[in-house]
């Protein structure tokens, strides 16, 4: 680090014992001391720096709370004596002169002390809490700590003896002695055998009940048979009449039939798996020879928050993720949270200081109380009764308090842009002035105003390192240094007690473990230049940084939109890694349930067929996909190894990940860490039990300032960062090229659908923002099509069917070419041709096509049945994987194609907007209508079938010898395309039928071109008489009255009908328009007029 700035800088950060400045004397400092001092100074201070720039460290100046006792925590670690009030007495000690500790807060008491709180109830006087061991000899086997236990010692010290082959001591002082009430009882109670003990697994899997899964592989079975014998009957029997409708659909039909099987094939095994988190305490936080304390053994993780612009992604919806994170119920030493802002936003980093600040009061109130979920915005957003099996008294008045600090954090959040554009001004304005001044002084005119770049500005009177509000040079969204702020330092390896409630207190926390996990704020460099790769790029970085702060061997990453739901889902998630053959599984991924979406989900964002039928069926092969949010790595994974853990070869390793130290030294470390634990003969190479006792290693200023390097912008070249490390770049659907190349190195994956919901997010509503979301999954799967990511070119290690399986996600945007084909028969036989997609509707057809659907329904109730589905939800994802086949994935099939091929890039950008504004509606997001190209074609799917119906109808009632056959098969067609489209329909008309104008327009527009289609292939002539030659209004016989016979030729009355419909609804929507106020329509329909 070349130089050090200390700077004023005022952030409101929390109070909480990790964070109070350590008041200094003027004598000598231990080295514990200084450490502490050094990782304050961390902590409080903002580095920045990058390519051929200065790394600077802004030392921030924290608004705190007086602590009465902030001074006297180095005092009290230097102090021998008892730290009960009143006694000077000497701290206990073992036989070799340590001290000892009765209890797990440490607090220091002699023997005298510690006797007579015995007596008086056995609780400790420092936490208050009963004490685990109540005789001196018990507190010097628990205060005997290493990673193996010293059987000599702990005979020499106490009383001990060995019993059935296993060091053994007593459970309490009165089965220990003999001892009781009589008094003269000699004889040991029986001993406790600590290997006897039978080993469980952490994880079980459920396979399917053979009951349903062996109809289920039957019934594929049947219909992969039925539908060979139907297509080679389709293939042989032409219609000779409309030959090329046949050629059109029995194409359709064979793709549709090999895009099933791709699809079906890798569900031929669905499993369910289950988790046993006691198991998982008793392993790695219960007390053991091997870890007498009882302290967690359990690795660390590092969870990733990615966000990129606060406009899209508001920071109080971050804010509420990183408390969910923060309150999560996982041992707080080894947990750290990762914020990257790929923006370099100011407002996001002032937002996430207020989060932390908020985190004191909320993440102990979760704590104390057992909050479910973690996440304030939802919490207090419940609507069953929040006071539910809540026993604690004083419950009501802390919820009270703590959803009023709520409310202000809201409105601290809210007030940030305006906060921080206000500040920015006065400064700027100062700035003018004092150059005015210094003008003015050297007595030169001004001739015209002088001019600087308008800053924004941080509250210590310095310039933002990152992004500006007006952009300027080295402060854009593509140009800025990288920045990486502690805001919450690594805590404390020892549980830290509140205190209890008070006037300068909000809570009574006496009893509640007050920590905080480390945070950590990142914005990476990013320079002209440079190809930054978007979110994949960010992760990489994040991958880096993290190494580098606390390197924790698992990675959980989330979208600023996904909380922790489940606040043991990290602990869920673990069963998996640390069980027998968890050295193996490259991830876990969770699957991702949404909040926001209206009752019927119109619209399938719950996606349940995908996330409850696929995923778990893929659970059977190698491993579900990597679908970019909820799902917990192995780092080792990220970085490239073949599992379980390939030879390391350190020569390498500079040219693989760069040429940082601290990195590729945290490399061993991290594989170590995430071995699984070695209490079972079956487990090969694990670590030993209590091997990650140790405590953290404080944080220094070159620890950080490196962090700061490894995230600049030119770290990754010449690396294979991106290629065969980390996050793979290329793919707008970088998670699932990731979580493939994964696979084909070997490793495989797990799913883990909890009882309570894992994770928690957000997802659009609305129909336009639904196609466009995916869209972008389309046109990542058609790049992966055509990369070397192609299933098609996998290695050996990746399974057949696992092969099927990525070989589907890459395909399926092209069933979208021959699906909108399909679409469009019915239609065009019954408008031009009259004829059907067969020569007639004869038996053999129509007991092919009974048989397909009877397979087809028999195999979705047994999908239902053993995925635990609703069979509307099944319905809806029918229905939208026609809407999205139709419009999104036909537009990524175009898009992908001129991308990869022509190299040109175009986006389906959104224009008009039409919406409720009803604020008090819920689903008010779901009525919004934003015009989009993508609509285009399901719409004129929608017009065409609509007027081919009735089309068709008329012709056959008219015609001279009806064909009713031909009329029935296009009808049922028809009527199944348009019952797919419904949802689309319905999502047009928006709130109350309020359709948006330039609908009516394209509706006007394909019913004029159909009309003169129809004309220009079939002329009106006297001698036309194929649907009736003329149409007649009927005999006044039927309509009495004075109407006259009225003969004209149909196309002809056709035209007058459309002709005279278009203008009324040209009229209509001009008067709309006009009293919408929308400009941009009347143009559009006074054109068309």
């Amino acid at each position: 680090m070349s130089s050090v700035d200390f700077r004023n800088y005022r952030v409101q950060f929390p109070v909480t014992p990790d964070n109070h400045p350590l008041s200094l004397s003027v004598e000598a400092i231990n080295p514990l001391v200084s450490a502490k001092i050094e990782e304050h100074y961390v902590s409080s201070s903002l580095f920045s720096g990058g390519f051929n720039s200065v790394t600077r460290a802004h030392l921030m100046d924290r608004i705190t709370d007086s602590d009465p006792s902030g001074g006297a925590a180095v005092a009290a670690a230097k102090s021998t004596g008892c730290a009960v009030k009143g006694c000077d007495g000497k701290v206990m000690r073992n036989g070799r002169g340590e001290e000892l500790f009765p209890c797990e807060c440490e607090f220091k008491i002699c023997r005298d002390c510690f006797d007579d709180a015995v007596k008086n109830g056995g609780m400790c006087p420092g936490c208050k809490e009963p004490y685990k061991a109540t005789d001196v000899e018990e507190v010097v086997v628990r205060s005997i700590k290493g990673a193996e236990f010293d059987h000599n010692r702990w005979l020499f010290e106490t009383k001990g003896t060995y019993g059935y082959g296993n060091a053994i001591w007593p459970e309490d002082a009165a089965e220990g002695r003999g001892g009781g009430d009589d008094g003269g009882g000699s004889e040991k109670a029986p001993p406790k055998d600590l290997a006897g003990k039978a080993w469980r697994p952490l994880t079980r899997k459920l396979s399917v009940p053979a009951a349903v899964l062996s109809p289920y592989r039957l019934l594929i079975l049947i219909r992969m048979v039925v539908l060979g014998f139907f297509l080679h009957w389709r293939i042989k029997h032409k219609n000779a009449d409309a030959i090329w409708l046949w050629g059109m659909s029995v194409i359709c039909e064979l793709w549709f039939a090999f895009s099933w099987l791709l699809d079906q094939l890798p569900k031929l095994s669905p499993v369910n798996r289950v988790t046993d988190l006691k198991v998982l305490k008793e392993k790695f936080e219960s007390p053991s020879p091997s870890n007498p304390t009882g302290k967690s053994d359990l690795p660390g993780v590092d969870i990733f928050v990615s966000t990129a612009d606060p406009a899209k992604e508001p920071p109080l919806v971050t804010a509420n993720t990183i408390l969910s994170i923060l309150a999560a119920d996982y041992p707080v030493e080894k947990l750290s949270c990762y914020v990257s802002d790929d923006g370099g936003a100011l407002l996001n980093f002032e937002a996430m200081a207020e989060a932390a600040s908020f985190a004191a009061m909320w993440v102990p109130f979760c704590r104390k109380h057992g909050i479910e979920p973690r996440n304030p915005e939802s919490y207090f957003g419940l609507k069953r009764d929040p006071f539910k099996d809540k026993v604690r008294p004083d419950f009501v008045r802390d919820r009270r308090r703590l959803k009023r600090e709520y409310d202000e954090f809201k409105v601290r959040i809210n007030a940030l842009p305006e906060s921080i554009r206000r500040r920015s001004d006065a400064f700027h304005a100062r700035q003018e002035a004092l150059a005015a001044a210094a003008v003015h002084a050297d007595d030169e005119p001004l001739l015209e105003p002088i001019k600087i770049p308008k800053a924004t500005w941080m509250a210590d009177g310095t310039h933002w390192p990152g992004t500006w509000i007006n952009p300027a040079s080295e402060h854009t969204r593509g140009d800025h240094a990288g920045i990486i702020q502690v805001m919450l330092k690594p805590s404390a390896d020892e549980p830290i007690f509140g205190f209890g409630a008070a006037a300068s207190t909000v809570l009574d926390l006496s009893d509640v473990d007050v920590r905080l996990p480390m945070l950590v704020y990142m914005s990476r460099e990013k320079r002209p230049g440079y190809d930054h790769n978007k979110k994949a790029g960010a992760m990489n970085a994040l991958v880096r940084a993290s190494a580098v702060l606390s390197n924790g061997p698992f990675i959980l990453n989330l979208d600023c939109d996904h909380y922790i739901y489940n606040s043991q889902a990290l602990r869920e998630g673990m069963c998996f890694m640390m069980d027998r053959g968890g050295d193996r599984i490259c991830y876990v991924q969770f699957p991702q349930r949404f909040e926001g979406i209206d009752p019927s989900d119109r619209y399938a964002n719950h996606n349940t067929v995908f996330f409850d039928i696929n995923m778990r069926a893929l659970d059977g092969l190698q491993g579900p996909v990597y679908v970019g949010t909820g799902c917990l790595f192995r780092r080792m994974a990220l970085y490239g190894f073949d599992p379980p853990r390939s030879a390391m070869n350190m020569y390498s390793f500079p040219r693989k990940f760069g040429n940082s130290s601290f990195l590729i030294d945290s490399i061993a470390v991290a594989e170590f860490q995430g071995r699984p634990l070695a209490d079972h003969p079956s487990v090969k190479n694990g670590r030993p039990p209590g091997a990650l006792l140790m405590p953290r290693v404080p944080l220094d200023a070159s620890t950080v300032a490196e962090a700061v390097s490894v995230v600049s912008s030119w770290y990754e070249d010449k690396t294979e960062w991106g290629a065969s490390v980390g996050w793979i770049y290329g793919s707008v659907t970088e998670d699932v090229v990731t979580g493939y190349r994964m696979h084909n190195r070997g490793w495989r994956s797990i799913y883990c659908v909890t009882k309570r919901d894992a994770f928690r997010g957000t997802a659009p509503i609305n129909l336009t923002d639904r196609l466009h979301q995916v869209l972008r999954w389309a046109t990542g799967s058609v790049e992966i099509f055509f990369s070397r990511n192609n299933a098609l070119l996998a290695g050996r290690k990746l399974k057949f069917l696992q092969r099927i399986a990525y070989l589907n996600v890459a395909i399926y945007p092209f069933t979208s070419i021959f699906l909108i084909v399909y679409c469009f028969l019915p239609a065009l036989s019954l408008l031009f041709s009259g004829q059907f997609i067969v020569q007639t509707l004869n038996v053999t057809f129509l007991v092919y096509l009974l048989a397909i659907t009877i397979c087809l329904v028999l195999l979705a109730l047994l999908e239902i049945k053993w995925s635990g589905i609703a069979l509307e939800e099944w319905w809806r994802n029918e229905q939208f994987w026609l809407i999205g086949g139709t419009s999104a994935h036909l537009a990524a099939v175009v898009q992908g194609l001129l991308k990869v091929f022509a190299g040109i890039e175009i986006s389906f950008t959104l224009t008009s907007k039409s919406a409720g504004d009803d604020e008090d509606d819920e689903y008010a997001d779901l009525y919004i209508v934003k015009w989009s190209l993508l609509m285009i074609p399901p719409l004129t799917i929608i017009f065409l079938n609509v007027i081919a119906i009735a089309v068709g109808v008329s012709r056959t009632i008219y015609a001279v010898i009806p064909q009713w056959s031909k009329l029935l098969g296009g009808v049922f067609f028809s009527f199944w395309v348009l019952a797919h489209l419904y949802p689309f329909v319905k999502g047009l008309t928006g709130r109350r039928g309020r359709t948006p104008t330039i609908v009516y327009v394209w509706a006007g527009l394909l019913a004029i071109t159909i009309s003169l289609l129809w004309i220009a292939i079939k002329p009106p002539s006297s001698a036309n008489s194929h649907i009736g030659g003329s149409f007649s209004f009927p005999d006044r016989r039927c309509f009495p009255g004075s109407l006259s016979r009225c003969t004209l030729p149909a196309p002809a009355l056709v035209l007058c009908v459309h002709t005279l419909f278009m203008s009324l609804m040209c009229a209509s929507c001009l008067l709309f328009c006009r009293r919408e106020n929308d400009l941009e329509e009347q143009y559009i329909i006074k054109s068309i007029v």
